[in-house]
């Protein structure tokens, strides 16, 4: 009788990748191929269209901007709220730390709705200032709203990453700084800031990259300052210019993979290889 053959490691490891390279191929990889070729149906200038056509370029710089504001106000915070947070000690510290990253389970649209709340037309503030005679005042549907949104959004990230490297940190540098009589700014500058570095840099371009691509926020606040991923919406939803939202998100894309690239290798061989 004639023994069963054994299946090869190889064809059982073929067989076991089969469903994970179809998906991969009708999920991911059609689909970019289309979103790159799309903009050549209207001419090649198309792919050039965010820079040449003052409207987008308009919106990516206001995008631009925004993230970077953003980004930098969200490290500052984060971080002296991070490591004040991992140098003290009271009972409270876990319950404070879980209320201050809460914000990482709400979606954009419900963050740009606490900032209506807040700031909109039947906000908080409207309500106060008129109140005091000052007319009805808001601030949700443009920058200030769009900053508040985003900072309230990214700030939990940060405070969470920053809290958890202060925690790993070697107390005795801190400690010889202090005995060689370092003032607090020189141990901050000698001591924390070069610890901290790789994970401003990495914090900063996961800040930075969502910023660049947040929806849900914009599309609650941005009626008066308009930002890319809603020049996008609007181009392959009311206007079905695919041609032109493909180019957009082309650009959107590039400018946020290309930040998380640099952070990657800035942040040195460490972070590199992880």
């Amino acid at each position: 009788m004639e023994a069963p053959r054994m299946t090869s490691p190889s064809r059982l490891l073929g067989a076991c990748a089969a469903p994970a390279v179809a998906f991969f191929a009708a999920f991911w990889l059609l689909p970019v191929v289309r979103l790159f070729a799309l903009p050549a149906d209207k001419g090649w200038a198309t792919y050039f269209a965010v820079l040449t056509d003052s409207r987008y370029l308009h919106s990516l710089l206001n995008t631009l901007g925004l993230s970077l504001v953003v980004t930098l106000a969200t490290l500052l915070l984060g971080g002296l709220v991070g490591i004040t947070l991992a140098r003290s000690r009271f009972a409270a510290k876990p319950l404070l730390l879980s209320l201050l990253t809460l914000p990482l389970s709400f979606p954009g649209v419900i963050i740009g709705f606490f900032i209506i709340l807040l700031g909109g037309r039947q906000g908080l503030v409207a309500d106060l200032t008129e109140w005091l005679g000052l007319g009805r005042t808001t601030f949700a549907y443009g920058l200030t709203g769009l900053f508040l949104g985003y900072l309230y959004f990214s700030l939990p990230r940060a405070i969470a990453t920053y809290t958890a490297a202060a925690s790993t940190m070697d107390g005795q540098l801190e400690e010889a700084a202090r005995s060689l009589g370092a003032s607090r700014w020189r141990v901050a500058k000698d001591v924390w800031i070069p610890e901290l570095t790789q994970t401003t840099i990495a914090c900063g371009a996961i800040v930075f990259a969502t910023s660049m691509g947040a929806f849900g926020t914009a599309f609650t606040l941005a009626s008066k300052f308009e930002v890319l991923p809603i020049t996008l919406y609007n181009e392959f939803t009311n206007y079905a210019n695919f041609a032109l939202a493909a180019s957009l998100s082309i650009t959107l894309g590039i400018i946020t993979w290309l930040s998380l690239f640099l952070a990657r290798h800035a942040a040195g061989p460490a972070a590199a290889g992880a």
